[in-house]
């Protein structure tokens, strides 16, 4: 090979007790960059083997990815999943541009250095990477995760990120806390008060509404109309409101759960229109509840269509493992009233349709999940009229919005689509 080739490489294991799955090549040749992944034996023999990735099949064998366009990543899918989010990539950008003023040695940094730049602690999912030595990519002993009462200080350092002014101490307290789960808003991993992992989710410099808040209220109302979220809180630390979101690819007593995005669950690239249609027919192929699951995914259309949230992407929808190659539809997250937008889904309903924009579409496409038109009416009818409780909600202990801060926030809630659902009550 040529001296512009870089080669690296990682073990893959899986768990808290962690057990071998395979091997990751990272190559980076000249501007091309690629990987390849080969399970070993030992894996392919385990009696709780399963597919880790849609693209990486129960054989022997190398298999290789290129990234099909700059927004995609170079990794297996599931790999991938486990990736920094674009906030993440922007501390560890910063950081490595301070280090290449004072090393003119340096190159750039290659998709290998962002995907093991993540504490091992806090990477979502449970895949793990180990290096040839043994020890765990970024392990606990050297990076904490920090706990709830450190979030004012990651807070202050996420701050100065924002508006340019961060010094190299807070670059190198934020590296590796970041999460997958997420994109440009400033948030970080967190020990929540009895230990479990969290998201810690913070105001941005740009709001010009209270956004964490907002966040917050949608998951309280989501769950109030039955669709299983995530657990969500406001936690008020030096005068800001910072959203507390547990992580739930984490069992009660710490193992690590097996995480799929619904990206990675569709093969999908990053700017690619996808349906929901087709995250259903993926449910019941491998759906460890399909029937369960298409239908709660039909409640989540209803509901994002009801609150204006926008931002249904694909990496914002994820399985969780529950046994030899049986997934389950994981907690709704990242759920946000968006009152200065359209109301159309940036996922499709189905490949005939294009996004969703009205009632009529999601009833009249029931059926394919699962609900008969009288039951998705009756659903519907009843997910809105619990809506009308939406300021009581927003100005609970819990969410904490202020009276004068309802305004903005009303078009989400009050709209033609709520109406007409809340009519097929009678």
């Amino acid at each position: 090979m040529s001296a512009r080739v870089l080669t690296q490489q990682a073990e893959i294991w899986l768990g808290r007790t962690p057990i071998e799955v395979g091997d990751l090549l990272f190559v980076r040749d000249g501007r091309r960059e690629y990987s390849s992944f080969a399970y070993r034996p030992h894996w392919l023999g385990h009696p709780e083997r399963f597919q880790i990735s849609p693209d990486l099949p129960l054989v022997a064998g190398r298999v290789t990815r290129r990234a099909p366009t700059t927004e995609d990543s170079t990794f297996p899918f599931a790999v991938a999943d486990t990736e920094p989010d674009a906030w993440g990539r922007r501390i560890i950008d910063r950081a490595h541009a301070r280090r290449r003023r004072e090393d003119s040695r340096l190159g750039p940094l290659a998709g290998f250095d962002y995907l093991t730049a993540v504490d091992d602690e806090s990477r979502i999912g449970a895949l793990r990477l180990r290096d040839a030595s043994g020890e765990f990519l970024r392990d606990a002993r050297e990076h904490r995760t920090p706990q709830l009462l450190d979030l004012p200080q990651i807070y202050g350092a996420a701050r100065r990120v924002e508006d340019a002014s961060e010094d190299w101490h807070d670059l190198q307290y934020l590296q590796g806390k970041a999460t997958s789960l997420g994109g440009l808003r400033p948030k970080c991993t967190v020990r929540d008060t009895d230990g479990h992992l969290a998201i810690g989710k913070f105001p941005s410099i740009g709001d010009r509404r209270s956004v964490t808040r907002g966040e917050v209220l949608a998951l309280k109302l989501a769950s109030l109309a039955g669709i299983d979220t995530a657990e969500a809180r406001i936690e008020v630390l030096d005068g800001v409101p910072i959203a507390v979101i547990r992580r739930f690819d984490r069992a009660a007593d710490g193992g690590r759960i097996p995480y799929l995005s619904g990206g990675s669950l569709l093969q999908a690239r990053r700017n690619e229109d996808r349906a929901y249609t087709e995250i259903a027919d993926a449910l019941r192929a491998i759906g460890a509840e399909p029937t369960r699951d298409v239908r709660q995914l039909w409640q989540r259309m209803l509901f994002n269509l009801l609150i204006t949230n926008t931002d249904d992407h694909l990496w914002n929808l994820a399985l969780l493992h529950v046994s030899r190659g049986q997934w389950r539809l994981a907690p709704a997250f990242d759920l946000n009233p968006f009152p200065e937008r359209a109301r159309e889904s940036k996922t499709w309903l189905s490949e005939d349709t294009g996004p969703i924009t009205s009632l009529e579409m999601l009833l009249d496409h029931s059926e394919y999940f699962s609900l008969a038109q009288v039951e998705a009416q009756a659903l519907a009818a009843a997910m809105a009229i619990k809506l009308r409780d939406w300021r009581t909600v927003a100005l609970s202990k819990e969410v904490g919005l202020a009276e004068r801060e309802l305004a903005d926030l009303e078009p989400a809630f009050e709209h033609a689509v709520v109406d007409a659902a809340r009519a097929l009550a009678g």
